[in-house]
């Protein structure tokens, strides 16, 4: 996966509460292998009308936000199912980061094995994020995952907090596979002494 250090990007405000996988990419379309197409099934069924048509009211379909690679979202974003094909599909539109107040547990947990930065604030931080990016529609948002700060639209510097193991796999675009695989040679060398000591293992 990518690695995410710094990014400074259109961002853009998703204001519903509690919205779930199923909102995200609807279940209809999980037997499709991951992939580029998962761009086009985000948010599909309020991003288009039965005719595939773009509805002009939504808010990723307008001008000023269609370049976003940044999700200011509401309460409890990714809720609901544990399908990591949610976080593929804004993967593949190319959202890199979403801010919220809080996060569905799991959604929460897929994002960072697929490179996306989930980063939480307090939900007071997020209305004003949200209400600055309705006034300044294609305003940019830096995210900054070295110093761990969120820089507002108008300046305001917002600090978060993230895991450290996690923070330095999306720093390097390793997943937790990658991460392993940097100690084969010490994972080789254990089996290799526990073989010799233990040779009935193999009988």
């Amino acid at each position: 996966m990518d690695a995410f250090t710094t990014l400074t990007a259109v961002a853009v405000p998703f204001d519903f509460v509690n919205v779930d996988t199923d909102r995200i990419i609807p279940a209809r379309f999980l037997h499709k292998p991951r992939g580029p197409e998962y761009a086009s099934l985000l948010f599909h069924d309020v991003r288009f009308d039965e005719d595939g048509h773009e509805r002009a009211d939504f808010i990723l379909n307008q001008p000023a936000f269609r370049s976003a690679r940044i999700l200011v979202a509401n309460d409890n974003f990714g809720c609901g199912s544990s399908r990591e094909h949610a976080v593929w599909s804004l993967a593949a539109y190319g959202i890199r980061a979403v801010i919220a107040p809080s996060f569905g547990d799991i959604f929460f947990n897929n994002c960072f094995k697929v490179g996306v930065l989930p980063v939480v604030v307090a939900p007071e931080t997020g209305v004003a994020l949200r209400r600055q990016l309705h006034a300044m529609p294609g305003a940019t948002v830096t995210v900054d995952l070295e110093t761990q700060f969120v820089t507002a639209p108008d300046g305001t510097v917002i600090p978060f907090a993230v895991d450290p193991f996690r923070r330095r796999g999306l720093l390097r675009g390793q997943d937790e596979i990658a991460l392993t695989l940097e100690h084969a040679p010490a994972i080789a060398a254990f089996e290799r002494r526990r073989l010799a000591e233990e040779p009935w293992l193999t009988r």
